[in-house]
């Protein structure tokens, strides 16, 4: 990277909530190496009751050690739903457990989830959208943020902007924005200028998301979207210390990747974790998974893919990343 040209106005980084990929485990993992600021659960599904504590521990067991992960980063609690009651009185629940903040989902593309009325298929309907938001705002302690996240529509933009008002409006403290439609999934190219227009139309802290896998990214996607802080998912799972390399750049300073053997060591203490939580015909898969996710961005990750692919034995398994330091 060049160092002679960054911008050096520091942002956050943001960890992203990604379903069945960032749970507590990969939170801990990621905010332990460093370089980033916060994180957001996976979303907690909301229909029909006010959930337990347990069933919050599950996904954020962080509200146990003040909502924070072990590394001192702060977690905030992400719930989905459209039931605006229901979604308040869920958000008094995780705010007195400790949750540093309450995030509201609109922004999942998942058939399943949409299917039932949640995440992305929500941007059909800003009014709705407007009285979740309202009523979680006014039923959450004023000292609590209550933030949400949206893609830039369901079918395609032409609400974007009306929700992101939408939202301001309701009273919410901060809009991360994936600057893709739900139509438009995970594919190329991530629209950050559309990010930069809603920027423009609300008094509101928007975040910036989507498609930045290195620090060229992030400067062109703060550039496009006049974002500072900058929300990341897949670009951190692929590469769990571009956080740091990102601070380095924002100090002007090169910081390089980290060593395979540090990634191979990385997979091994994961390895370590999803034994002690999964049952065993299940830990495989999210080795394989995490690899899977590196293969953009590693060589060397690509070559390991496809060494451990059909090997489901876990001492097996082990022992092909052990063979890789």
């Amino acid at each position: 990277m060049n160092a002679d040209k960054v911008n050096t106005q520091t942002g956050k980084i943001i960890l992203a909530p990604m379903e069945g990929v960032v749970d507590a485990t990969m939170r801990h993992l990621i905010t332990q190496l460093g370089g980033v600021d916060l994180c957001v659960t996976e979303f907690i599904r909301i229909t029909g009751y006010v959930l337990p504590e347990k069933e919050f521990l599950k996904s954020a067991p962080e509200l146990a050690n003040q909502g924070k992960t072990p590394a001192g980063v702060p977690v905030v609690v992400q719930l989905l739903g459209s039931e605006p009651e229901l979604l308040a009185m869920n958000a008094v629940s995780a705010a007195k457990m400790g949750a540093p903040a309450i995030d509201l989902n609109f922004g999942c593309p998942s058939k399943t989830v949409n299917k039932h009325r949640g995440g992305a298929v929500l941007l059909d309907e800003p009014a709705l959208i407007h009285k979740i938001v309202k009523m979680v705002r006014q039923a959450v302690p004023d000292d609590v943020p209550v933030t949400a996240k949206m893609r830039l529509g369901n079918l395609d933009k032409s609400l974007a902007i009306d929700n992101a008002i939408a939202i301001q409006e309701a009273g919410a403290d901060s809009l991360a924005v994936h600057a893709r439609t739900k139509v438009e999934g995970y594919k190329p190219p991530a629209h950050w200028e559309w990010i930069g227009r809603i920027k423009e139309s609300v008094n509101l802290h928007v975040v910036a998301n989507g498609e930045v896998w290195n620090c060229e990214d992030y400067q062109r996607c703060k550039d496009l979207s006049g974002c500072d802080d900058v929300m990341i998912g897949r670009g951190l799972i692929a590469r769990p210390e571009l956080g740091l390399m990102i601070k380095s750049y924002q100090l002007g300073q090169s910081g390089g990747a980290a060593a395979w053997s540090q990634i191979i060591m990385l997979l091994l203490e994961y390895f370590s974790f999803v034994e002690q939580k999964l049952p065993p015909k299940y830990v495989h898969g999210r080795i394989k998974q995490w690899l899977h996710m590196m293969r953009p961005q590693r060589e060397e990750a690509e070559k390991l893919f496809f060494s451990v692919k059909t090997i489901n034995d876990l001492g097996d398994l082990r022992a092909c990343l052990e063979r890789e330091l």
